[in-house]
């Protein structure tokens, strides 16, 4: 929201009005405070997220076809020894 925005982009202004001085204090409290803004962001992408998710598995859609096809690689491999190698 506008409000969150506002809210991380005056952390960030006041934390680096804190850096160029010296009081470790201050600029701890000010990262605290930044740190708490962008926490609240994070909450809201992982509702956002969360709230698609469920809206995906309510349609019906299985997660694996919302996947790009390009994505897995089916491959076969062969071990190989190197029997040249000394044995300890």
């Amino acid at each position: 929201s506008a409000d969150e925005k506002a809210a991380i982009e005056t952390a960030i202004k006041d934390l680096k009005e804190t850096l160029t001085g010296e009081d470790e204090e201050a600029i701890k409290a000010k990262t605290q405070t930044l740190m708490e803004a962008s926490m609240k962001l994070g909450e809201a992408i992982y509702k956002a997220t969360q709230a698609e998710s469920a809206a995906s598995a309510a349609s019906g859609e299985p997660q694996a076809a919302q996947q790009a096809e390009g994505d897995v690689v089916d491959a076969d491999y062969e071990e190989v020894k190197d029997d040249k190698q000394p044995k300890a």
